[in-house]
């Protein structure tokens, strides 16, 4: 039986299923609790379900990002894929109608 509160954010070892989740958010108004597992799986539960569940805390695991093919070493300079195939992200105007240069 847990007897932790959800927190969005913790990670938690469901010991029965041997899986790692992370807590990514909560519904007060209908009590459920959102978990993501380790592999990118994302499962609602209610609170009793919660209650149901062998928990131990846990730390994030190192690679959980992978899963998300999240990478922390992205150039500032990268394009979002908003910008791709945009022709005019790269386009400056040259002058404003009806706006004075204030230097």
């Amino acid at each position: 039986m847990s007897r932790f509160v959800p927190q969005i954010g913790a990670w938690y070892q469901d010991l029965n299923a041997q899986l790692l989740f992370e807590i990514v958010a909560l519904g007060p108004d209908d009590g459920t609790v959102q978990i993501q597992y380790l592999d990118g799986e994302i499962a609602d539960l209610d609170l009793e379900s919660w209650g149901d569940l062998l928990l131990l805390p846990a730390a994030a695991p190192e690679d959980w990002r992978s899963a998300f093919e999240i990478d922390d070493h992205l150039e500032p300079d990268a394009m979002h894929p908003i910008e791709w195939g945009n022709p005019v992200s790269g386009i400056e105007p040259e002058a404003m109608v009806g706006v004075e240069e204030l230097i």
